[in-house]
């Protein structure tokens, strides 16, 4: 991996390593801003307000005086990671038309891509590559783009999933698409979300059938080996995406794409939506995988919250994952949780959702969590939440276009008030027709952000990444600020290098503070 740090076993080059960590810890530890006492911190219902650096303070003068260069700024701002992205949302509509094109599929009255031979009213997707307007029907029927103002937002969003979805047969290219979107805005992470094995996990769900002692469903899933063969089909897959990414991105040739510098992991798509026992397969394929491939690291369950099945079972899913998280605790879980409005469910739907997943569900980060301020007792659950890390992932571009909650009715700043991290995300900005650093450029507008703020939201973003190894950072840096750890305050630590060359999480939150260097010496002048 570029621009880590590793120890190396030539001892020569071992010295010149440790040396070079330790200025670049000691500059680290001064560019950093002086943060609350830790017992200040332990105390604060909240966090506490941090002195900016010098850089910092200029640079946030830079682009309050350059306001029409915002995008650029958004752009370059070192990012970190996206932790709430699906993959087949995210790929651009342009690119979607391409490989619809590329496989000939054909495109029909309702603007669904289809297989071929293309029928009467149909046409082949091939067509849009040359005709601008039947291109634009297509853009608009698979995006948000020129959505009409009076109709439901949630409805067409969800909606385009089933229009593009014959044109997402091949993750590997999707991936080379999000991956190189995902480097232009200077970011190095992306966790992003897959269906592993999806037609083998349906099938044994049918052929196993339910069972509500969930002990014995799981016995029925491992019997003569098959949820493992789901694991090892799933790991095929991934084989075959990873090539078709490299062969894609040129990453084995000497002009490789940005998107080959981008770290990235997979979570296993849940469709919440579907039978109890499709459900709990899915579960336990996704978390028995996260145990035994690296490239997939957690589970989320997706599709409509708020959809018949979804509201129905929702506290079954819990109490699915609860069981499951016993069988597998090495494996992480996020789940989508407060999607939701008034007016969109019945009222008490409103009042248990994102405490059911943290509390039962064992979700260690919640996705949207909208509808917070709607649940019972909603100042405990935030305090707890921010007492126990539990990060939240917020999509503001996707929270407006499908719910209409923005600015002062979205609960972003009571999050932060609390203390409670908070990490913005895209979720689908194929289909959203954005990208993260709107999502930074939006944060900032809508709530006053300077850039202090928006670079811890970025440290944020890696700090929970569902990344292996120690952080950079002492613990609960939200509240008591991103400080340092011990190992890494010292001119020159042996046992800085040692935390770097063992982090995968520390080497990518160590390079981030070398981007957040270069940056503000363009930007502070």
């Amino acid at each position: 991996m570029r621009g880590v740090i590793s120890v190396l076993h030539n001892s020569a080059r071992v010295r010149r390593l440790l040396t070079a960590a330790g200025l670049a810890a000691a500059a680290l530890a001064a560019s950093l801003p002086a943060g609350p006492s830790a017992s200040a911190a332990t105390t604060a219902p909240v966090p506490q307000p941090r002195t900016a650096t010098p850089a910092e303070v200029r640079t946030a003068a830079w682009l309050k005086a350059h306001p029409q260069q915002a995008t650029r700024f958004f752009r370059d701002l070192p990012k970190g990671g996206d932790l709430h992205n699906h993959l087949s949302g995210a790929v651009r509509t342009e690119s979607l038309i391409q490989l619809a094109a590329d496989d000939g599929l054909c495109v029909d009255a309702t603007m669904t891509a289809v297989a071929p031979p293309c029928a009467a009213g149909s046409r082949p997707a091939a067509d849009a590559l040359t005709d601008a307007g039947f291109r634009q029907k297509i853009v608009r029927a698979w995006s948000m783009q020129d959505f009409p103002e009076g109709e439901s937002g949630h409805d067409h969003f969800f909606a385009t999933f089933g229009k593009f979805g014959a044109a997402t047969a091949h993750r590997g290219k999707m991936l080379a698409d999000v991956a190189g979107t995902a480097a232009t805005q200077n970011q190095t992470y992306l966790e992003t979300m897959v269906s592993p094995a999806a037609a083998g996990a349906r099938q044994l769900a049918a052929d196993v059938g339910w069972d509500a002692d969930l002990a014995s469903m799981h016995r029925k899933l491992l019997a003569g080996g098959r949820l493992d063969q789901l694991v090892t089909a799933a790991k095929q897959e991934a084989d075959s995406a990873d090539a078709e990414f490299r062969e894609t991105a040129h990453c084995a040739t000497t002009t490789p794409a940005p998107a080959c510098r981008l770290t990235v992991r997979f979570v296993s798509q849940v469709s919440r939506n579907s039978a109890p026992e499709r459900v709990f397969t899915q579960i336990a394929l996704g978390l028995r995988l996260a145990e035994r491939d690296q490239r997939f690291v957690a589970v989320n369950l997706v599709q409509p919250e708020d959809g018949e099945i979804s509201l129905r079972d929702y506290r079954l899913h819990m109490r699915m994952l609860n069981h499951l998280h016993g069988v597998y605790p090495d494996a992480h879980i996020t789940l989508h949780a407060g999607e939701l409005v008034p007016g969109l469910v019945k009222p008490e739907d409103l009042t248990f959702h994102i405490d059911d997943a943290v509390r039962t569900g064992q979700a260690e980060r919640i996705g949207h969590g909208v509808d917070l301020v709607q649940e019972d007792d909603w100042q405990r659950l935030a305090r707890d939440m921010a007492r126990r890390q539990i990060a939240v992932e917020v999509p503001l571009t996707s929270n407006a276009q499908i719910l209409q909650v923005e600015g002062d009715d979205h609960p972003f700043p009571v999050y932060r008030k609390y203390g409670v991290p908070v990490v913005l995300s895209t979720d689908d900005p194929g289909v959203s027709r954005g990208d993260i650093g709107q999502e930074y450029h939006r944060a900032a507008r809508a709530y006053g952000l300077d850039y202090p703020a928006l670079k811890d939201l970025a440290r944020a973003s890696l700090e929970y990444a569902f990344l292996p190894g120690r952080s950079l950072w002492r613990p609960d840096p939200v509240r008591q600020g991103f400080r340092p750890v011990q190992e890494c305050e010292a001119q020159q630590s042996v046992r800085c290098a040692r935390l770097l060359a063992n982090s995968p999480k520390a080497r990518l939150e160590w390079r981030q503070e070398q981007s957040f260097r270069a940056f503000e010496d363009r930007y502070a002048g």
